[in-house]
């Protein structure tokens, strides 16, 4: 019996977006195999790729998210069969002239292919160079070590301790104890680089530092030093910290014992580099003004930050933190996060943002769950390869090589590449006649194109600004919640509080039009909002018994409807929300904390995009549904840290609550558009556009069920820019 092919992707949460060129490389591999120099896909896994019947995808053109999110209940097949969805880039290249292969390869005129297509994967890659984050941050050329270290605004910004009035900024009454290591001479490009690392144990106070390491530019140990906590220890974590109940019960050097020797061993000028270092100045409860963090060094997208384990491996070629150990070893940590700066400073920004380390990332998870490693490359490789020589494959559009093995690729809709690899509209055939030819030639063809599109008048400007205004207002309605009523003396902190505990808030204020006082709460996330209403509804809150409830709109009648067909989200299932952590647990804290959790698969921390700090709520994928259920009866009152936690099924796919954000963020922009359009043309636009749209996943549902099996199907929403 043939073995089933399927698709595995290992992004999860913040990660769930692709470009054009991983669409790309995943339909080149599962068109062409390994027997056609193809490569698996370095973002995703396909199995049994021999056995693939076919690959068709879907092009629905002039659409994006938008259209999917705004008409979400239309979509009842695609939300409910298709099971990974993903977030596609914006690109200023034409969509399916990427899908047939280079422009410059469809181009007549472009007679040496070879050649053409090397200068433009150049440019491509210079391109892409550009929009790396450590670039954008530092840019390409080489700077000294001082232009690596945090500036006040970003100690500030990553909760470094720190002296003088930042202390106010900061909130942090507890700075004022702190030992300042008076290194206060200026810095130069030649000052000393010091590696830094502690351990800590969870004691009744919280975190305490229960072993330090300190070494020098050369590598070589100066202080690896176990010290006593103050309180008593709670966890010792030993599974991380390496820290037993009986390593420290000789112990007798304190903190205080510590912070003089740093003190004593540390130049005036003296650089300190660590990885999250600001987590070790406050367990030491030091400050020192002039630091690297690593974390923060290689810079990623919208906060999120690597691992020091990943990043000793792919920049240094180390491996530390090993699974052998038992727990993690300072000195080794605080080498590694040295290395990485001194490599930093040594190759400079452009050298870095070379090594494509958010694609090893990709390719690395992957092989975590791949029980085939042997067939993911590295992406220092696949670099070398195109450095050598780019192969056949890459010289010519695959949908070429399909056909010099005899398969014909095939081609349907409106819109057909000219001989320039431009698509030439042809308005002739309609989605119906398109989809009856589909039904007749798919099952015939090993790869299909087949493409859907709207009519002009569906894809006015002005009308889509109506409609990305509508959909940011609904899922803003869909964030607030109404509190009361509240005595006219009640605590509006314990109300916070309170209603904190369901997730993170974006903005609370008091509502005083009504007799007695109610609370506006917009939160950041829909299951917190969700969980307001389901648990706090009838509640006594402030000494008042409540009622919360969301604002009653017309947008806003189906929201119970919406809130079910959420849940049902083929994407959501096996995933659940967690909310009422405290903020000072780190991801590692929680994946021990959950670990007994039966088939848990996954742990994702949202974090702020513009701070980088993680919220006080997570979601756990877990690898059956049903695994899920029994979790949130566990998790529920379960207490972590002396907070009770909360929890239920997840409502958004992981990359919505991103989308979310940027949609407040373009609020501004979009609103003066669509003051113009009239209400009943707007409205009139979009009932016409979803009952199309209504009709579009008709006809999807009825091309799906005349795929064989084993056939991969890929739907795009490409957008108009």
């Amino acid at each position: 019996q043939e073995k089933p092919s399927r698709l595995s992707a290992a992004l999860l949460g913040e990660d769930c977006e692709i470009s054009h060129e991983q669409v790309y490389e995943l339909l080149k591999y599962a068109a062409l195999g390994k027997g056609h120099n193809a490569a698996q896909p370095s973002w995703c896994h396909i199995y049994h790729q021999s056995h693939l019947a076919g690959v068709v995808v879907i092009v629905l053109h002039e659409m994006s998210q938008l259209h999917f999110y705004k008409f979400y209940l239309q979509f009842k097949h695609l939300r409910r069969v298709f099971r990974h969805r993903f977030t596609l880039r914006p690109s200023s290249a034409n969509f399916l002239t990427s899908l047939y292969g280079d422009e410059a390869n469809l181009n007549p005129e472009n007679t040496a292919r070879g050649s053409t297509s090397t200068s433009s994967q150049r440019a491509t890659n210079s391109s892409d160079l550009q929009q790396d984050p450590i670039i954008q941050k530092y840019g390409e050329e080489k700077q000294g070590l001082t232009g690596y270290t945090l500036t006040l605004e970003e100690l500030k910004k990553n909760d470094y301790p720190m002296k003088g009035h930042y202390l106010f900024i900061l909130g942090s009454p507890g700075y004022e104890g702190y030992m300042y290591t008076e290194c206060d001479q200026q810095r130069t490009d030649s000052s000393p680089l010091f590696g830094l690392d502690c351990e800590m144990c969870l004691t009744a106070k919280g975190n305490e530092v229960t072993r330090v390491s300190l070494v020098d530019a050369q590598g070589r140990c100066l202080l690896n030093e176990l010290v006593k906590p103050e309180s008593r220890v709670v966890n010792y974590r030993t599974r991380f910290s390496g820290i037993t109940r009986k390593m420290l019960l000789p112990v007798k050097t304190k903190l205080a014992d510590i912070q003089t020797r740093l003190k004593r061993m540390l130049p005036h000028d003296a650089v300190l580099v660590g990885h999250s270092l600001n987590a070790d100045l406050q367990a030491l409860q030091m400050i020192h003004p002039s630091v690297i963090d690593t974390s923060l060094l290689f810079a990623r997208n919208e906060g999120r930050r690597f691992k020091l384990k990943f990043l000793a491996k792919a920049v240094l070629g180390k491996e530390i933190q090993c699974e052998q150990k038992i727990g993690h070893d300072p000195t080794e940590d605080a080498k590694a996060a040295l290395e990485l700066a001194q490599f930093f400073i040594e190759q400079g920004p452009a050298k870095v943002a070379e090594l494509n380390l958010e694609m090893i990332l990709t390719t690395e998870r992957l092989t975590e769950i791949s029980p085939n490693k042997s067939m993911l490359k590295p992406q220092q490789n696949t670099v070398q390869r195109e450095q050598n020589g780019p192969s056949q494959l890459s010289r010519s559009c695959f949908l070429d090589c399909l056909q010099m093995t005899g398969q014909k690729p095939l081609l349907l809709g409106r819109q057909e590449p000219d001989s320039s690899g431009l698509c030439q509209g042809n308005l002739s055939s309609s989605n119906k006649q398109i989809l009856q030819q589909a039904l007749k030639d798919v099952p015939l063809s090993t790869f299909s194109i087949i493409q859907f599109s709207l009519d002009p008048e569906h894809v006015a400007p002005h009308l889509l600004a109506g409609i990305c205004e509508k959909v940011r207002t609904k899922l803003t309605d869909m964030l607030t919640i109404y509190a009361g009523p509240f005595d006219e003396s009640f605590c509006l902190k314990t109300v916070k509080k309170e209603f904190g505990k369901c997730g993170p808030i974006r903005s609370l204020t008091i509502v005083m039009e009504t007799y007695q006082p109610y609370v506006c709460i917009q939160y950041e996330v829909l299951e917190a909002a969700q969980l307001a209403v389901e648990s706090l509804n009838g509640a006594e809150v402030a000494g008042s018994c409540i009622k919360v409830q969301r604002h009653v709109t017309a947008t806003m009648l189906d929201c119970d409807v919406l809130i079910k067909e959420l849940e049902l989200d083929i994407e959501n299932e096996g995933v659940i929300y967690v909310a009422g952590l405290k903020k000072s647990l780190t991801e590692t804290d929680l994946q021990e904390e959950f670990s007994q959790l039966k088939d848990l698969q996954a742990l994702f921390l949202p974090r702020d995009l513009q701070s980088g700090k993680h919220r006080n709520c997570c979601f756990l994928k877990f690898l059956k549904p049903e695994s899920a259920v029994d979790a949130i009866e566990v998790i529920n009152g379960w207490a972590m840290m002396g907070s009770r936690l909360r929890s239920r099924k997840a409502l958004a796919p992981g990359h919505l609550w991103r989308w979310i954000w940027q949609m407040d963020r373009s609020n501004e922009k979009q609103t003066g558009d669509i003051l113009s359009v009239e209400k009943e043309q707007q409205s009139n636009f979009e009932q016409e556009l979803r009952k199309k749209l209504k009709k579009l996943d008709q006809h999807i549902r009825k091309l799906y069920r005349r795929l064989q099996n084993n056939t991969l199907c890929v739907v795009l929403f490409p957008g108009v820019n």
